[in-house]
């Protein structure tokens, strides 16, 4: 296990012991954890923590990926989205629109505490692509949305997270002063993505509209091709 590992027990307990652990199993997959890891975050015992994984997992709570770590399932995105969030319901058609315009998968992410999770997406169809998740939480210390949602925060709410991210207070300078962020290979190798902010009535940023692609077709600028749709399509989702 790495060194970053955070352990998530906690206080808070319902009464309801299967459902206290459950939440506990969750709480400890947002970033991806193995078997070993969740033990290890919870507290519980190995048996007790594979038994509600793969009951979770066979209810769409948790999902595998590609190396078999647990991570938050499609279920929870769509439990998330199921009340009425205005933001979320005009989402679809401008994702959708700029994955077409773009030819590139797209997303739009939310800052919650000190990760932000892909709360809608459009994938490509077919190739080569960035696929993230809807509900897969990613750090807030890499990538363009990450930059997004950290620029135009007030000095307390970036400068606690600025030394363990992957850019400066100038790139998120430049950031406010062009409109859009642009990150190559920072939150993941061969991977690029330019973001924009989504706002709301008050001008208050509250999320960022992502497009993500592989290096080899985006190059190293892909805010030069880029950045002018996803400023448009972050203005069409403002303001709701």
């Amino acid at each position: 296990m790495g060194g970053n590992v955070q352990l998530v027990r906690t206080n808070t307990i319902s009464g309801v012991g299967v459902l206290d652990k459950a939440v506990l199993i969750l709480t400890a997959c947002t970033n991806g954890a193995s078997l070993a890891e969740l033990v290890h975050e919870t507290g519980l015992p190995r048996a007790t923590a594979h038994r509600l994984a793969q009951a979770l997992e066979a209810h769409e709570m948790l999902q595998r990926d590609h190396e078999g770590r647990w991570r938050p399932g499609p279920k929870l995105g769509e439990l998330a989205g199921s009340t009425a969030d205005v933001l979320l319901s005009a989402a679809e058609p401008v994702l959708n629109l700029l994955r077409d315009q773009t030819g590139e998968s797209t997303q739009l992410y939310r800052r919650r505490a000190d990760e932000r999770v892909c709360v809608a997406a459009a994938e490509r169809a077919s190739g080569l692509r960035d696929t993230v998740p809807v509900g897969a939480a990613l750090p807030m210390t890499a990538g363009s949305g990450a930059q997004v949602l950290l620029a135009w925060e007030p000095p307390e709410g970036i400068l606690p997270l600025l030394p363990k991210c992957r850019f400066s207070s100038k790139t998120l300078a430049e950031v406010r002063r062009r409109g859009f962020a642009q990150s190559v290979a920072e939150r993941e190798p061969g991977v690029v993505s330019v973001s924009a902010p989504v706002r709301d009535k008050t001008g208050r940023v509250v999320a960022a509209i992502s497009v993500s692609g592989p290096i080899e077709r985006l190059g190293r600028r892909p805010g030069d091709r880029l950045g002018m749709a996803v400023i448009r399509a972050g203005q069409k989702l403002s303001g709701l």
